[in-house]
């Protein structure tokens, strides 16, 4: 059993990543799949519908999933309800409420984190919205106010916004309200040439059927609105237009009164809405269908399929898989501390390897989708340090048998993932580049050579608590480890050969990153050096691990400084990959990170109890204590 039990593990955790590849099965004979992946314009890109749905829910509920009676919605079927069905979306309960002072508006019985259909907001709505527009009027004449906004105010402005969301998605396929949108449109194309012609006799003051202008107002206002609100951007450009030349269905319409006819694509998707409203799965197919075709014969094509692409990685979703499976070679590793099973080990090491693996294709899936190097943002900068962090910690696992590299290279690369899917809460993470980012020459050498000394910094600070964790409250220091080469060595020297090695690794790294990064200011800002926040937080990395090697080959500090040190190392390198987001000045800052603020203060003060705890006399340490027994 022992034998097989790695193997065993490994197929069983490997194809259930690979099952994401298979398409869902078509719900309430309804097929998702083919709407899911249907391409539309949104922050300056082409995504599927899925990843739509997908952001938009993340935003509103924190979930990509909703919660019905005997029932879970996916983020599209939400989607295409909230579009078609109002009345039924209306009745999820898909808004993220925090704060108590809003709950307690709401009249919820016990305050805390609830969620809340959009019918709970009704009679609300006219008190929120005055308050809403209170906080904005007072909020006018400062650059700053969204940094010293209340608890309360957050939640206020995050509901709002949510509302605000909601609203545009309702509107995005067919007007909210609409019985028959086909029939709509054909009303529409039929009363577009006599209103207009109505309209030019009017302007050179001949005499013009007012009838015809009558036929076409109501339908001509009600599109207006749809286009002031729409989300996506649905409707695809001509040919012969610019590639980025999208509108939204509403937008298209109204600019039809100009050309007096109606772009070929709205009547695919007014029968898609009107077919999934109506409860017609075989004509919901046939329209999705006619409509991917009808792309594909447009010169569409590579819409079409980079919309296919990025909705299988939706579905495969390789980093929640990922984290997944390394939670489980975390537990594995710690099982085999209590026991010191070898077969346990090895299954902990072959899940991590499979863990990797996942992290690498999700990443380059990534990339290929982006056409741009990993780490483009801070959700991106996440996912890279923790792949940077468990590549670092298979090769330790391979130098020295001992679960150490297993437990902490896992452990990073969960809590890297879950950052990252932390920060995808806050929109699209594919989003466009802001000017100064956008070269991939630099893009892939000094963003990527400074991530992985961010890398290497959180490892070693992460293997130098395991050090003072382990030697402070057990005995475990002293005991025996066999390396890679099968030489008994005690663990307290393992760990410390391994925290040395990574800071100079390390030094490296930042030291180079920051050089190129100067370089790259150079050309985009035209000064190498600043003392921008961001500069500064690379530099103090590098000073930090100089300082470390300075006091280290000076015999200044042993192996219990060694530790302190490198765990200081986890705050600076905190600082300058996080802080200086939450201080929302600097030519590096691209988003206030408040909401980050009260954990990097919990990180922070764990590090400095770790620090403490390394300095304090040898008495208090229980594997000195067992050692001099």
């Amino acid at each position: 059993m022992k034998k097989w039990l790695p193997w065993t593990c490994l197929v069983v955790f490997a194809l259930w990543f690979l099952s994401g590849a298979r398409a869902p099965e078509p719900k309430n004979k309804f097929d998702l799949t083919l709407f899911g992946r249907l391409p539309v314009l949104l922050n300056g890109r082409i995504q599927p519908m899925d990843t739509v749905a997908r952001n938009a829910l993340l935003s509103m509920r924190g979930k990509s999933t909703v919660r019905a009676v005997g029932n879970t919605l996916s983020a599209t079927e939400w989607m295409l309800e909230a579009m078609t069905k109002p009345e039924l979306a209306d009745q999820r309960k898909v808004f993220r409420v925090q704060a108590p002072e809003l709950e307690g508006l709401l009249g919820a019985d016990k305050p805390g984190l609830n969620y809340y259909a959009y019918n709970d907001f009704t009679n609300q709505l006219p008190q929120l919205q005055s308050q809403i527009q209170t906080l904005a009027k007072s909020e006018e004449s400062r650059d700053d106010a969204a940094k010293n906004r209340t608890a309360y105010q957050k939640d206020l402005m995050h509901l709002y916004s949510s509302l605000m969301l909601y609203r545009q998605i309702k509107n995005s396929l067919q007007p909210e309200g609409c019985v028959d949108f086909p029939a709509d449109i054909a009303a529409y194309k039929a009363a577009l040439g006599p209103a207009m012609t109505a309209v030019r006799k009017q302007d050179v003051k001949e005499e013009f059927d007012k009838s015809a202008m009558d036929r076409l107002s109501p339908l001509f206002h009600e599109f207006q609105d749809m286009a002031s609100v729409a989300y996506p951007l649905a409707v695809p450009p001509k040919a012969g237009d610019a590639p980025g030349n999208w509108r939204n269905i509403g937008a298209s319409l109204i600019e039809s009164a100009r050309t007096e006819e109606i772009h070929p694509a709205i009547p695919f998707l007014a029968a898609i809405a009107s077919s999934y409203a109506k409860n017609r799965p075989q004509d919901f197919r046939a329209a999705v269908a006619g409509y991917e075709s009808w792309l594909q014969a447009n010169n569409l094509d590579a819409s079409v399929q980079k919309s296919r692409h990025e909705f299988l990685f939706n579905q495969l979703e390789p980093f929640y898989k990922a984290m997944v499976v390394y939670v489980a070679a975390l537990i594995l590793g710690c099982i085999f501390w209590i026991n010191m099973s070898e077969s346990v080990r090895k299954t902990g090491v072959m899940l991590l390897v499979l863990g990797f693996v996942i992290h690498t294709l999700g990443l380059g899936f990534r990339m290929w989708l982006e056409g741009r190097p990993p780490v483009t943002n801070l959700y991106s900068s996440a996912i890279f340090i923790g792949w940077g962090a468990v590549l670092l910690g298979l090769i330790l696992e391979r130098l020295f048998k001992g679960a150490i590299g297993l437990v902490a290279s896992s452990l990073i690369g969960f809590i890297t993932l879950i950052i990252a899917h932390h920060l995808s809460l806050s929109g699209d993470t594919m989003e466009m580049l802001r000017a100064v980012l956008d070269t991939n020459l630099w893009l892939a050498t000094h963003v990527v050579t400074i991530t992985i000394g961010y890398s290497s910094m959180f490892l070693a600070g992460l293997l130098a608590v395991i050090y003072v964790v382990a030697g402070f409250f057990t005995s475990r220091m002293s005991q025996p480890v066999l390396d890679g080469a099968a030489q008994s060595q005690d663990l307290g020297n393992i760990l410390t050969r391994m925290v040395y090695g990574i800071v100079c690794f390390s030094t490296i790294f930042s030291f180079v990153g920051t050089v190129l990064g100067g370089i790259w200011a150079d050309q985009s800002w035209g000064r190498f050096w600043g003392w921008d926040p961001k500069e500064n937080g690379a530099l103090l990395i590098v000073l930090w691990n100089a300082i470390i090697l300075h006091l280290r080959w000076g015999g200044m500090i042993k192996d219990r400084g060694l530790m302190a040190m490198a765990v200081g190392g986890n705050i600076v390198t905190s600082f300058s990959w996080f802080g200086v987001n939450m201080l929302g000045v600097g030519l590096h800052s691209y988003g206030f990170m408040d909401a980050a603020f009260p954990w990097l203060v919990a990180f922070v003060a764990s590090q400095v109890v770790i620090i403490v705890l390394a300095l304090m006399s040898e008495r208090f340490w229980a594997s000195f204590k067992s050692a001099s027994r």
